[in-house]
């Protein structure tokens, strides 16, 4: 049975393509082979950020500020038709939650609530599927990208030489792993260290953080084989530390560091042995080979106490990172799901209704009418106008979902004639 539902995981589910280990492997070696590779091959394509960079009542503020703000009457239409989209949107997004949960809670490893029946590993492994299944289209709306194998192929290899902590992960672990992520963003991170930054020294000259690829939210979705599915989400993560988000991985010292220690470590056993051996081999008659054993022996123990103490400490640095960046796990996280899914919702429709009110308004005064534009020619020009308005008011590419913007709207009743449902002419 547990081979039947393992089977099941490989197998094309909705909203769930199959990553085989064997694939992720090859991508994997290929990166290996690069000489310090930047980002993951076909990066721009596969990863198209969509998440819209304001608070839903900012949006709004800029929009009545911008397109309804001539008279008290569009303003008043304006605001109504936004809390027609919240009401219609809290119904929904609160049904959707209901029935998530519902899927979640027989395998929620944090319920409190007596369990009235055990489940076994396959049975397990198939309700996590659904579960997944039924987050995937939600994760979607709430504008995540679901990142691709190259780019986990890339997190996996690639190390940032800021980043001290390093980790090692053994992908026969897992049963599946899963990332999304939004708000893509190039500049300084903040080193994931226990240590103030201000602190580190380099030669007497302080240390400042390098620019780099972050994003504001990675959710995780992984499974170690005979546990149970681990839901997690963070806070500002670089591409490049993906890896250490994962369950069950091991810290390891860095080859660099690796031969800083043994270098010193090497010398100072020479000037030891030098100074000190020789007096011993004089003074006390003792064997050559017998000082070199002892010498080796102790060299042996010291190496393994410095490199022990680094890798706690590495080890306190990623618990310290996990603690703070960590914001939601488990059953709380899909209810923050659904909610920014919702908010996204709500900010594409608003967006969607104030640009095409504003090309009603100047093809009514201007223009002769084009009520034959195809639903095609609008989205696409609805999409160009969002896109250029968000780039000026944000300073970033974002690629605006306008065919579910239009549909979320003719789902509310509101066509390509906003101007004909709220101001009658």
């Amino acid at each position: 049975m547990l081979c039947v539902a393992r089977l099941a995981l490989g197998a094309s589910i909705k909203g769930l393509p199959s990553r085989s280990k064997s694939s992720l492997a090859a991508k994997m070696v290929k990166y290996r082979k690069m000489r310090k590779p930047t980002e993951p091959q076909n990066w721009a394509m596969d990863y198209q950020e969509r998440y819209i960079p304001f608070p839903k009542e900012q949006l709004v503020d800029a929009l009545v500020k911008e397109f309804h703000s001539p008279s008290h009457a569009d303003r008043e239409s304006f605001m109504a038709f936004v809390s027609r989209v919240d009401s219609s949107l809290l119904l929904r997004y609160h049904s959707v939650r209901e029935q998530l949960q519902f899927l979640y809670a027989p395998i929620n490893p944090d319920r409190d609530t007596l369990q009235e029946f055990s489940m076994t590993d396959s049975e397990r492994l198939v309700k996590e599927q659904e579960v997944l299944a039924k987050m995937e289209p939600l994760l979607n709306q709430a504008n995540f990208n679901r990142l691709s194998e190259e780019a986990l192929a890339y997190a996996l290899v690639v190390h940032h030489p800021h980043d001290e902590v390093q980790v090692t992960v053994n992908l026969d672990q897992y049963e599946y792993i899963r990332f999304w992520a939004l708000g893509q963003r190039f500049g300084p991170l903040r080193v994931m260290t226990s240590l103030p930054v201000q602190k580190k020294r380099l030669f007497g000259k302080s240390w400042n953080p390098s620019d780099r690829r972050y994003f504001k939210r990675v959710v995780v979705a992984a499974r170690i084989k005979n546990a149970y599915l681990m839901l997690k989400c963070f806070k500002d993560i670089p591409l490049e530390g993906l890896e250490q988000l994962l369950p069950a991985i091991k810290v390891r010292t860095s080859i660099l560091y690796r031969t800083l220690l043994n270098t010193m470590l090497i010398v100072s056993g020479l000037a030891v042995f030098v100074n000190v051996g020789m007096v011993v081999l004089s003074d006390l008659k003792i064997g050559t080979t017998t000082l070199l054993i002892f010498f080796a022996a102790l060299m042996a123990f010291r190496a393994s106490k410095v490199f022990g103490q680094r890798r706690n400490f590495h080890s306190l640095e990623l618990v310290h990172m996990l603690y703070y960046r960590s914001t939601s796990n488990n059953a709380e996280l899909l209810d923050a799901i659904a909610l920014r899914a919702q908010e996204e919702h709500a900010k594409e429709v608003i967006l969607a209704y104030s640009f095409l009110l504003q090309q009603q308004q100047q093809q009514h005064h201007h223009q002769p009418s084009v009520q034959g534009d195809t639903d095609s020619e609008i989205v696409e020009l609805l999409r160009k106008e969002v896109q250029a308005w968000l780039r000026s008011h944000s300073g970033l590419d974002i690629t605006f979902c306008a065919e579910r913007a239009y549909r979320h709207l003719k789902e509310l009743g509101v066509g390509a004639s906003p101007i004909s449902q709220t101001h009658p002419v």
